[in-house]
């Protein structure tokens, strides 16, 4: 086994130890480890020629999430940044000590933790990438969900999406555009994207 398959495995083997469940086409799967297999896919659709580091990084970007749950952080959006900070932070560590047992180098670890921590992003091929693959996921399997909660604030949901496409270049638009939508949740996508211009 290549030190990659071996990472890989042990990635899956993590994200199938969420208790949270998601439900997609009749089967159930651990609700990170669904993410990270949907966000491994888009990478390959986004670059045919995926670096190991970036499929590496595809399959532990939000590993252990589940670990360090929202709500173990006051309300507001301070403490919201700083949960975030540390989920990506958790992430690192968790997906640098897999990839140490796999046989990987400080090297290889420090490029996979440079592309889960999204450091140089519009700058880094890679990480501009992983940006565009983590918001297609968002649209594809959760904003449908996520809109409901803001059904009487639309202009909200639009500023969040204006935010999420404002990270994408326009490879990513370009797919973002191509996802099926709800009537409703199309629109809003539409107004974000309007935003822009």
């Amino acid at each position: 086994m290549s030190n990659l398959q071996a990472a890989l495995q042990l990635f899956d083997s993590y994200n199938q130890q969420d208790p949270r469940v998601i439900d997609s086409n009749g089967k159930s799967y651990p609700q990170e480890y669904f993410y990270a297999l949907k966000l491994y896919d888009w990478i390959i659709t986004l670059n045919a020629d995926a670096t190991n580091e970036l499929i590496l990084a595809s399959r532990c970007q939000h590993i252990g999430r589940w670990e360090i749950p929202r709500e173990s952080y006051p309300e507001g959006r301070d403490a919201y940044l700083k949960w975030r900070k540390d989920l990506a932070l958790h992430h690192s560590a968790i997906a640098g000590k897999l990839m140490m047992e796999a046989g990987y180098n400080d090297a290889d670890i420090e490029r996979v933790v440079q592309i889960i921590l999204k450091k140089r992003i519009k700058v880094d091929a890679d990480v501009q990438t992983i940006e565009n693959a983590l918001c297609l996921v968002f649209l594809q399997y959760q904003y449908d969900d996520f809109r409901l909660k803001y059904e009487n604030e639309p202009e909200k949901m639009i500023n969040i999406l204006y935010k999420s496409l404002l990270k994408m270049d326009a490879h990513g638009h370009h797919f973002a555009l191509q996802l099926k939508y709800s009537e409703g949740g199309f629109k809003l996508v539409q107004q974000a994207m309007a935003k822009m211009s």
